[in-house]
């Protein structure tokens, strides 16, 4: 299984990339496949037309698309800015629709505050819904991230810890039963 972590902070001075980094080895130390998409690599346009409708899709929106097909199940992590999750996060998820069907989606959202992250967390899983993706219902909300993680990208406490853990089974076991059923034979359906 291959799991597509999705940054959705362009920011300078940003600091959702640190949770993103920690997920990434976690899966990994799990065995898990991870392609880490950071769209502070990966700039798209603004969205003019989805990609596959547009007479010149630019490489790296073609390129994108390719890694998002190529991913088992997604993992979108977003600070909160005003209310709700990142605009550039929002473009990126317009351009495409297909490379999201039908795939288990986690949803991780960090804030300054206290709080971390919970209403752009929850609009997120809706507009994971409305892409023809599953939404996990667990969330991971890491609060105060600017100094949730030491120079080295370690949490410095044990909730996040513990949070992130619980929040990988929960994942890794919606991703698989998604992951397996979408393998089972069509007559399975009939």
């Amino acid at each position: 299984m291959k799991i597509g972590i999705l940054l959705g902070s362009t920011r300078t001075g940003r600091q959702s990339h640190k949770v993103a980094h920690y997920l990434e080895k976690k899966l990994q130390e799990r065995g898990v496949a991870t392609d880490l998409i950071d769209l502070a690599d990966n700039p798209l346009p603004i969205l003019e037309e989805r990609a596959g409708r547009h007479p010149q899709v630019q490489a790296r929106v073609q390129a994108l698309s390719a890694r998002l097909h190529e991913a088992d199940g997604l993992v979108f992590v977003t600070p909160e800015y005003h209310g709700s999750f990142s605009g550039v996060l929002k473009n990126a998820l317009d351009h495409f629709w297909e490379e999201f069907g039908r795939k288990p989606i986690g949803v991780v959202a960090v804030s300054a505050g206290k709080l971390g992250g919970i209403n752009a967390s929850t609009q997120l899983q809706h507009v994971v819904l409305s892409l023809g993706a599953f939404a996990m219902p667990t969330k991971l909300l890491v609060s105060e991230v600017q100094s949730a993680f030491d120079e080295s990208l370690q949490p410095r406490s044990e909730h996040v810890v513990k949070s992130t853990q619980r929040f990988l089974d929960e994942y890794l076991w919606f991703a698989r039963a998604i992951v397996q059923a979408k393998q089972a034979p069509a007559e399975r359906a009939a």
